[in-house]
């Protein structure tokens, strides 16, 4: 399959890596760092595995913009949250009418931003238990593995479906077809909301937030408010205990420098609007009050007022 990674920080080479390596997919990495774009060109992309293994994948390309990048099968879309729409806006060469365009992204509103570009029909939506974090030009660090959950908006299940989970599984992605994928990225969501502003508060990984009492609580009152929210909108969680989940994936990812503390030591702007704020905002629609969502939310904003300015 003709892939193209929209966005190829950690998470986009990840996937654009193990897709390139399974030997059946031609893949193409868009991002605007030029050095990370020309070191892959140039070496390879270097995975480095949990367990401090190296690999370099070398069957693949990187460019700057999606204007370099020519018509494609798949879009997945991978940049920040708050660049889905102006990002694939600026690929819509890529796409014909047949073109599928999956999101992986964090955070709610991104298959809403990318129906505001092109149609509805194309757009699929999934969400990954995989992490990772970029080391330098070239070089990504797998963090955690697990499924990549993908399906239809409205739960159908489609050949277009079942080809993509195929690739998706020969590439090591551990491909799953959902058909309740908006309960899946409130369940991811909740994920988030759990480990995010939590690590990138107390600058500790994400297994240690269950260390600490103080940090646990938090991360528990957080979640319910989230889920409260969610139920309050008509969302079905995939899992029974929604807490009890997202303790499970903390766990999992225990090694991971979550996306949001590495945004915050790299003085960027983090996608908290999109995270802990969506829980504001959804408890504001439905009434419900989300104290602890706010104060965090907050807190992260805070933060990045502070960056010295460029």
């Amino acid at each position: 399959m003709n892939i193209t990674i929209l966005g190829s920080g950690a998470m986009g080479c990840i996937y654009g890596g193990f897709l390139a390596e399974s030997g059946e997919n031609q893949v193409t990495l868009v991002d605007i760092w030029k050095e990370h774009m020309d070191a892959i060109n140039q070496n390879g992309l270097v995975i480095m595995t949990p367990d401090g293994r190296e690999r370099v994948v070398k069957n693949l390309k990187g460019v700057y913009s999606a204007a370099e990048a020519g018509p494609t099968e798949l879009i997945i879309v991978f940049v920040k949250a708050t660049h889905t729409e102006e990002a694939m806006r600026q690929a819509t060469n890529l796409a014909d009418p047949e073109t599928m365009v999956l999101t992986l992204q964090n955070g709610l509103g991104n298959v809403e931003k990318l129906c505001n570009v092109v149609p509805r029909k194309q757009v699929i939506a999934g969400t990954t238990a995989f992490g990772a974090s970029i080391k330098g030009p070239g070089r990504i660090h797998q963090g955690g593995a697990g499924d990549t959950v993908i399906g239809e908006l409205d739960g159908a299940l489609t050949g277009r479906i079942e080809k993509i989970k195929g690739v998706l599984d020969r590439a090591n992605l551990s491909g799953k077809v959902a058909d309740n994928v908006l309960g899946l990225i409130w369940s991811k969501l909740s994920v988030n909301v759990g480990i995010n502003a939590i690590a990138s508060l107390c600058n500790i990984r994400n297994g240690q937030i269950l260390d600490y009492p103080e940090s646990a609580a938090l991360q528990e009152a957080a979640v319910k408010e989230c889920v409260a929210v969610a139920q309050a909108k008509g969302i079905r969680f995939p899992d029974a205990d929604p807490l009890a989940h997202v303790r499970e994936v903390t766990l999992k990812t225990g090694q991971n420098t979550c996306s949001m503390l590495q945004d915050v030591l790299a003085k960027r702007q983090t996608e908290i609007a999109v995270i802990n704020g969506a829980v504001v905002a959804a408890g504001q629609e439905t009434g419900l009050a989300t104290p602890v969502n706010w104060v965090l939310t907050n807190l992260i904003k805070t933060i990045q007022s502070s960056y010295p300015q460029a």
